[in-house]
């Protein structure tokens, strides 16, 4: 809860959720949605180092709709909130082992707004259980508000933060079983009863979100019994400084087309037609790769990374000037070879301004690994 203060008072995207309800497990049939998980990371947000605190939290209702312009989903997302109940490993009056099941949200209000206002805010209150588990809590997940709002897929989510916990847990391994796989993310056990269908369904689906939006990247590896898939480790690794300028990039970037983007695609720009001419009915270009596009800054356009030393052409010589202004003083070419060798294939398909930011994120973090040459 001091982290969650702390980070509250910097007043950025990042808040901290703590790390039993990161851990806690849904009923057996029972999951959240993608938008009411959405919903309850924001009240974690937005309760911050007050979470565990027997009081009553508020929150508008435009911070939770966001682009939508009614408030009819917030009434469903409420209720489904209340209704979702979660289970942990506890004890009965007499000592013997049993499980214990609760809710997370004890009551809360919904403003009725009047007449045609879109406006109003929610009040809530955390159960004593859900107070309990907060503040028992000694490790935390830290997750990027953006992020969270961005991704797709309610078990993308959830893996972004068992991902997210263990990494601040400096545990970057998670090894689970499928039946643990199935209650952490909330997958119904009538869905996905074969592992391939669950792996092209939940675990692809969630690595390419989680690849592009977080601040890590998820990989697994599958040990078989017989035939059979029995475990899978899950292993999150930080991505270098590069990489997470592109994710800061990303995530700031409207969603529209970003399933494109992760394909390495961009819908292909088209300037305004002359006066007098109408848009053709016919379908929308085919996507066109990244490395087709390039943006224009002053005289220097970022096509490509050039190939030898940065002295020759508009865009070596912008990149010259980058790497002399923050490489801390090392020779340019050199920080180029490192850079080429670190992207490998991946430098092919950036372009523009993804292209400039790798860059120069690549250039600070060669020299503060290096220090001065």
């Amino acid at each position: 809860m001091r982290v969650a203060a702390v980070l509250a008072r910097k007043g950025g995207e990042d808040f901290a959720k703590p790390g039993k309800l990161v851990e806690v497990r849904f009923v057996k049939g029972q999951s959240l949605s993608l938008t009411a998980s959405r919903l309850m990371a924001l009240m974690i947000l937005v309760a911050g180092g007050d979470a565990w605190r027997d009081i009553s939290h508020r929150m508008r209702k435009a911070d939770i709709r966001r682009s939508h312009k009614g408030n009819e989903r917030i009434v469903d997302m409420l209720e489904e909130l209340h209704r979702t109940l979660f289970a942990e490993d506890d004890l009965s009056w007499r000592g013997k082992k049993a499980t214990k099941r609760f809710n997370l949200i004890q009551a809360s209000w919904e403003e009725v707004e009047e007449g045609d206002k879109e406006t109003g805010w929610i009040e809530w209150q955390f159960t004593a259980d859900a107070r309990r588990l907060i503040q028992e809590s000694e490790t935390y997940a830290v997750m990027n508000r953006q992020a969270v709002l961005g991704f797709r897929s309610a078990y993308a989510l959830k893996l972004y933060e068992e991902g997210a916990l263990r990494l601040h847990r400096r545990q970057p391994v998670w090894k689970v079983d499928i039946v643990g796989l199935r209650a952490a993310l909330g997958i119904d056990e009538t869905k996905y009863s074969d592992f391939a269908q669950l792996r092209r369904k939940v675990l692809v689906v969630a690595k390419g979100e989680i690849d592009q939006l977080a601040h890590f990247t998820v990989d697994w590896t599958e040990t078989r019994r017989g035939r059979a898939v029995a475990e899978l480790e899950f292993r999150f690794t930080p991505k270098d400084a590069p990489a997470q300028i592109m994710t800061v990039d990303e995530v700031s970037r409207h969603s529209a087309g970003r399933r494109a983007r992760r394909r390495g695609e961009v819908e292909r720009e088209v300037g305004p037609l002359p006066p007098g001419v109408e848009a053709p009915e016919s379908p929308a270009p085919r996507a066109a790769p990244a490395r087709q596009r390039s943006a224009k800054y002053g005289a220097v356009v970022w096509d490509r990374f050039p190939d030898g030393g940065l002295q020759f052409g508009p865009t070596g010589q912008a990149a010259r000037e980058i790497a002399l202004k923050v490489g801390g003083g090392w020779d340019v070419d050199l920080i180029a070879d490192a850079y080429r060798e670190h992207m490998g294939s991946r430098l092919t398909s950036l372009s523009g301004t993804k292209l400039e930011k790798s860059w120069k994120g690549f250039c600070e973090a060669f020299y503060a690994r290096r220090g001065r040459p």
